[in-house]
């Protein structure tokens, strides 16, 4: 089931400022070509400020897009294990896979 916001909004900081809510639940990461990262947080729009300046692999793939949806911190691994299975993004990969 994909995610529930299918409309990417931009990969800026200021578009994590204006569109991701500080609330628990899982975002995705894309560029025009794959997705590239699928993650869960109590704080989407920190999590999501945080890959600027701390996640130098995710950043070299160009990211352009974030998707969200708000989730109860309980329900976050479960989703997000869902979602990382339908979408595939290259940095949730395991290494020696694909």
């Amino acid at each position: 089931m994909p995610f529930d916001q299918i409309t990417p909004r931009p990969f800026t900081p200021a578009g994590v400022q204006t569109y991701a809510p500080a609330m628990s639940g899982l975002y995705g990461i894309s560029n025009a070509r794959q997705w590239l990262y699928i993650g869960s947080a109590d704080d989407i729009r920190a999590a999501l400020l945080a890959h600027f300046n701390q996640d130098r692999g995710l950043m070299a793939k160009e990211p352009t897009g974030f998707v969200f949806e708000i989730r109860h911190a309980g329900e976050c691994p479960t989703r997000q294990n869902h979602l990382v299975l339908e979408y595939e993004p290259v940095c949730n990969r395991l290494p020696g896979r694909r």
